[in-house]
């Protein structure tokens, strides 16, 4: 059995280890440690499940590929799931290198069909979690025996995943496979599949390799055998050498900064910081990317690192022992949890020890803390006690690290705000800012205070569902009409014009990921044209954070002030936000029996929650509600709560929305997990927590009212009609162009 000498991991690799049957352990399916080509043959008998005695081939693969199928349709962040850490083959899990080798295998089938007798380029990338270096070895060597080249890093290290994107892009390939689940956790793993954009899969996308498997499964069944070849570890096509020219791409991403972020006054800023900048590196594989960036940019030495050692188990960073029962909270910052007493508390930064580690560092050090793919970015800043009072009327988040020094938190939406409205100063004294319409793009769960600034500052807004992904598809849109005046629709149905060649000032989601665009456009080596980066990237937010927050340092004014400046300069009502996360099982269980119950039976709560809203957001869409119809159901719903100040209920791409006179709520299901999230925003922090969590653990149960209205059939029809519309919203003014595999010269 793997050990560790991290006592609470060793407990997990036990746990994993103890709960794996003994026919899993024994299981040599695929060899990879075989450096060689070689063959694996996919059997009739993989598809059922296993039994002892009349099966015991049998991998279960038809329900792997059920469930995988059924999220490719609505994941917003790659096809995500747990993983068996100790033994990657076992095919009870979501992730598991045999469904790895089919999707690979399935995408290189459908590449090459589209593609005939081009050649294809793609590239390859990962983060540090477990099997990601396996599953890196098994998609390029899949990939290298379907004839497709795949550029990775050398000696095929870590990088980030806005770096895989960008050069997707950059170099005009056909798209790229980037290994990680984010900032979820350490169990967990994915593969983000980018298309030519460097942007990920649209759910179109994903479905045609999706039913490519299932053509590889129908061929098996009846021929009762298909034949899968892995080349050899040292094929050629495997190319290390295109990347190590250019430093990883490193060289080429520095260069796009300077023409964005990083330009001449922005660093200047960040070359007179008198206090150094601390950068928490949760995982260990940010350093190796972002340490060389900082340093040709000549900014290195203005930043102190923790964790700069790669770590799967991420330092133990949000993992615990609650009564012998692992339990991990993920490495993102931001989240909240009560203790048993009603108490709220972070996590994750609890796990991070601040109260050691900053305690010699001056008040007022700013901690950056990025997650393993490094595309999140969370803010956080040392000030004295005495600023508590202030902080609570902000509703800004703190905690207390010894009897003189807080720890103030910001979420995303605070976050984001103070970047945002930095960075267009900064186009103002440059004499920049009148030169284009200037616009942005987010996700309907993030603040509304976004909304009311770029209303003050005159930027448009298009608001759309959750994923970077649908960021990425309004930019494209943006794209095709940038020669004449630009109109797009945004989620809620409204049409916005965004002016003759606009520029996007800010793209971003409430869940620490953000892009700025550039002054001119960011154009590939065969000349295709974008309005940004198709991927968040934390170092872009690192570049700009570093500036205003040494800006601030010379006028000696804390991060908290300057957020409340804002508020105030732009008359901001909607201060306040909030974010509930319900998850309705332990997704640290390491029996996989246990996880798959609990799983089912969570996402069967998380169901019903959803459409007891969504159902009513359709039914008033298509005229069997009205909006008085919805508040007397919630009414008699939620007795303690009022509604009558509702405005609207909609449907937003993957949640629905609802809209009151004074705030928001968004009640918005997990696409690929037993969870619930609910968003709230507004002018009293205090009502839209009571509200998000009292809609958020909203059991869904139907009252009599709702069935009133809504029938049995209109209920379970529910889901294919709000797809429909989320479809229609993707396709209208599509940007189609069909990718052309240029003549490549490297």
């Amino acid at each position: 059995m793997k050990t560790s000498a991290n006592l609470l991991e060793n407990e997990l690799f036990k746990s994993v280890y103890d709960k794996t049957p003994d026919y899993v352990k024994n299981s040599n399916l695929m060899d990879f440690s075989n450096k060689g080509e070689f063959t694996f043959t996919l059997k009739k008998e993989h598809l059922e499940p296993f039994d002892a005695e009349k099966n015991p081939e049998g991998l279960n693969l038809k329900e792997w590929f059920a469930n995988y199928a059924k999220e490719a349709k609505v994941s917003t962040a790659g096809i995500r799931g747990p993983q068996n850490i100790l033994y990657p083959q076992d095919t009870r899990f979501p992730i598991n290198l045999v469904g790895i080798v089919l999707a690979t295998l399935a995408k290189a089938l459908v590449a090459n069909e589209k593609y005939k007798g081009k050649e294809i380029v793609k590239v390859a990338g990962r983060e540090v979690r477990y099997n990601s270096d396996l599953f890196l070895d098994a998609i390029t060597r899949i990939q290298a025996s379907n004839g497709i080249r795949t550029l990775v890093p050398q000696e095929r290290k870590t990088i980030p995943i806005w770096l895989a994107s960008f050069l997707a892009f950059k170099l005009d390939l056909l798209g790229g496979e980037y290994i990680t689940s984010s900032h979820g956790i350490s169990v967990k793993n994915a593969t983000k599949d980018l298309n030519s954009q460097g942007s990920q899969y649209l759910p179109e996308e994903s479905m045609e390799f999706v039913n490519k498997i299932q053509q590889i499964f129908d061929e098996t069944e009846k021929e009762g055998t298909y034949k899968i070849k892995i080349s050899a570890q040292d094929n050629p096509l495997i190319d290390e050498k295109v990347l190590a020219k250019v430093d990883d791409g490193v060289d080429l991403y520095v260069e796009y900064l300077k023409s964005g972020v990083a330009q001449q006054s922005s660093l200047d800023l960040i070359k007179n910081l008198n206090d150094k900048i601390v950068i928490e590196n949760v995982g260990g594989s940010a350093y190796r990317t972002l340490s060389r960036v900082l340093k040709k940019l000549n900014i290195a030495e203005k930043f102190v690192w923790f964790n700069i050692e790669e770590d799967p188990f991420f330092h133990s960073i949000g993992k615990y022992d609650k009564n012998g029962t692992f339990y991990d909270y993920s490495v993102d910052a931001t989240v909240i949890a009560k203790r048993e007493n009603g108490e709220k508390f972070f996590p994750v930064i609890e796990t991070l020890h601040y109260d050691e580690k900053l305690k010699d560092m001056p008040i007022g050090t700013a901690v950056l803390i990025t997650d393993p793919d490094h595309d999140r970015l969370t803010i956080t800043q040392t000030e004295s006690v005495s600023k508590i009072s202030e902080l609570e009327k902000a509703g800004i988040d703190y905690i207390q690290l010894n009897h003189d020094t807080i720890l103030t938190v910001f979420t995303a939406n605070q976050a984001f705000l103070m970047l945002m409205d930095f960075w267009a100063k900064q186009l103002k004294a440059q004499g920049l800012w009148d030169k284009h319409p200037r616009f942005m793009i987010k996700t309907t769960a993030s603040a509304i205070s976004w909304d009311e600034w770029a209303k003050k500052q005159g930027v448009k807004v298009v608001n759309v569902p959750v994923g970077f992904k649908e960021i990425a598809n309004i930019m494209k849109k943006v794209e095709c009409q940038l020669d004449t005046e630009v109109v797009v629709d945004d989620v809620f149905g409204k049409s916005i014009n965004l002016g003759c060649n606009p520029r996007l000032l800010f793209g971003g989601e409430e869940s620490g990921g953000m892009i700025m665009g550039t002054e001119e456009l960011i154009k590939s080596y065969t000349g295709r044209c974008a309005v940004a980066m198709r991927e968040k990237s934390a170092t872009e937010a690192i570049i700009v954070a570093s500036a205003l927050i040494s800006k601030l340092q010379k006028e000696n004014i804390s991060l908290s002030d300057y957020l409340v400046k804002i508020f105030d300069e732009n008359e901001i009502i909607g201060r306040f936000d909030t974010r509930v996360d319900i998850a309705y099982y332990n997704e640290s269980e390491p029996d996989i029996n246990k996880l798959k119950e609990a799983k089912i039976a969570g996402e069967e709560q998380r169901t019903k929650n959803d459409l007891f809203y969504l159902s009513m957001a359709m039914a008033v869409k298509e005229g069997r509600m009205t909006l008085d119809d919805v508040k007397e159901v919630l009414n008699d719903t939620f007795k303690s709560l009022i509604f009558d100040n509702l405005v609207s209920i909609k449907f937003v791409g993957d949640g629905t929305y609802l809209e009151f006179a004074d705030k928001y709520i968004e009640i918005r299901p997990s696409g690929t997990d037993a969870k619930t999230k609910a968003y709230g925003g507004g002018s009293d922090k205090g009502i839209i927590e009571t509200y998000a969590d009292n809609l958020g653990n909203y059991s869904g149960n139907r009252i009599e009212l709702h069935k009133k209205f809504i029938d049995d059939k209109f209920y379970n029809e529910t889901k294919d009609k709000a797809m429909e519309y989320y479809l229609a919203f993707v396709e209208k003014d599509a940007n189609n162009t069909p990718f052309v595999i240029p003549e490549y010269d490297f």
